[in-house]
């Protein structure tokens, strides 16, 4: 017995589906990677906050390492972690609203396959 074919309404409805779980899945990668960037900051800042003012900061520069002063390496990472603070939050938005895209389209392809499996079902059979 072979599938019948899905209606095109459906078989948009679920390749919507699809793309949405992958933007998903995409925004949730960036989540956690500016949660990892975000993480690291606050080490940084924290181990920087128990220097000494005149202890030698070195910072990346390519592959390179420079001498830099502390309130330099300081403000930049502050700016750093608001900026990724930021970012965390437009994708927790993303991924809200990826969510209740999902949720919806769900129903809808729901409420669309039951009535034919209501259908195919004989009276009788529970």
């Amino acid at each position: 017995m072979s599938q019948p074919e899905l209606p095109p309404y459906l078989r948009e409805q679920l390749a919507r589906f699809e793309q949405i779980q992958q933007n998903l899945q995409a925004v949730l990668v960036q989540k956690q990677q500016v949660e990892m960037e975000l993480s690291e900051t606050d080490k940084a800042l924290e181990e920087l906050g128990r220097a000494a003012d005149d202890e030698a900061v070195y910072k990346f520069a390519g592959n390179l390492l420079v001498k830099v002063q502390k309130s330099e390496v300081m403000k930049e990472l502050t700016e750093k972690k608001e900026l990724a603070g930021t970012r965390k939050m437009v994708l927790a938005k993303q991924e809200s609203r990826f969510r209740e895209n999902l949720k919806e389209l769900q129903g809808k392809i729901d409420d669309a396959v039951k009535p034919k499996a209501a259908q195919t079902q004989p009276p009788g059979d529970a």
